[in-house]
């Protein structure tokens, strides 16, 4: 079974659990699986539940360079409330009464929609001087860190309990955005202070929540010989590029690296293509290039 898994070339997208890593997760289904090549994209942090696709075997080759890196979340907040984490898990640093109406918080939550710049936490993996952020927090420093440009598409609060500060809400954004952040800022905007209560991760890279499998179903999957059923073809997460099939002949050159000419393979320019064998095997990505008037690969999977 491990042998036919390297060789596979798809995705299970999970339901990540809470107080889990994403190297956890992916360190269980290695055993599940009796596979090493695997991979995940889009870490959560351990409090997190929700999606995490996994790549399996050659799949791996395209946990960097997904096309749709829109991630959609619901969170939970509570007013009046700063911890060193920016989430409920951490010290609380601050701590205020304050009373925020429903229409204040519609009012402020305007700010925060559209392309914004966010300072990363210091509870975080980005890397300041090649040490995580996460390491020098624990060893109690903080750094100057860099503000990064963000897209934050759309935020919804679905829920608000005036009384006592506690909600929900639904965000859209670009990879890299910190929701536990937004709500931190979006608590200084206040000024009262927020912090995040919980988070669960309802889309990413084009699965939504219902489409993920438990580590129980896929251990289920398993012991019942069913992993060709809920192991998905990775051709799904390239279906916005136009589909490029290759006949033998062509196949053969295109896997010994030869340059196909556009004109062989009718092809417009600037574009581009999911390159396809006859049998409908996903053999990699390639840009049909104007200059060189040839198909250049982007990334092979074979």
């Amino acid at each position: 079974m491990s042998e036919s898994l390297s060789n596979y070339l798809g995705i299970i997208p999970v339901n990540k659990p809470e107080g889990w890593t994403s190297f956890d997760v992916v360190a269980k289904l290695r055993g599940i699986l009796k596979i090493k090549r695997l991979g995940h994209a889009g870490t959560l942090d351990p409090m997190a539940t929700g999606v995490l696709p996994i790549f399996v075997g050659k799949a791996t080759k395209a946990c960097d360079m997904l096309p749709d890196t829109d991630k959609c979340y619901l969170a939970g907040f509570k007013l009046g409330i700063v911890t060193d984490t920016q989430d409920i898990s951490g010290e609380v640093i601050e701590q205020a009464s304050c009373f925020v109406t429903l229409t204040q918080l519609e009012e402020a939550k305007k700010a925060f929609i559209g392309d914004i710049m966010q300072i990363p936490p210091m509870y975080s993996a980005v890397k300041v001087n090649g040490k995580r952020l996460y390491e020098l927090a624990r060893d109690g420093r903080t750094v100057e860190r860099t503000a990064k440009k963000r897209h934050i598409e759309s935020i919804e609060i679905t829920e608000y309990d005036e009384t006592n500060g506690e909600g929900k809400i639904s965000i859209k954004v670009s990879s890299g955005t910190y929701i536990r952040t937004v709500i931190h800022d979006m608590g200084k905007a206040l000024g009262c202070g927020a912090v995040m209560t919980s988070l669960v991760r309802t889309y990413a890279a084009g699965f939504s929540l219902g489409e993920c499998l438990s580590i129980d179903e896929i251990q289920a999957a398993r012991d019942e010989s069913r992993l060709g059923d809920i192991i998905l073809p990775l051709e799904n997460v390239f279906s916005c590029y136009e589909r490029l099939v290759l006949d033998n002949y062509k196949e053969r050159l295109y896997k010994n690296g030869v340059k196909l000419r556009l004109e062989q393979v009718g092809v417009k320019a600037d574009k581009t293509y999911r390159i396809c064998s006859d049998s409908g095997e996903l053999l990699g990505l390639a840009k049909a290039d104007a200059t060189s008037d040839e198909l250049r690969s982007i990334k092979n999977f074979y």
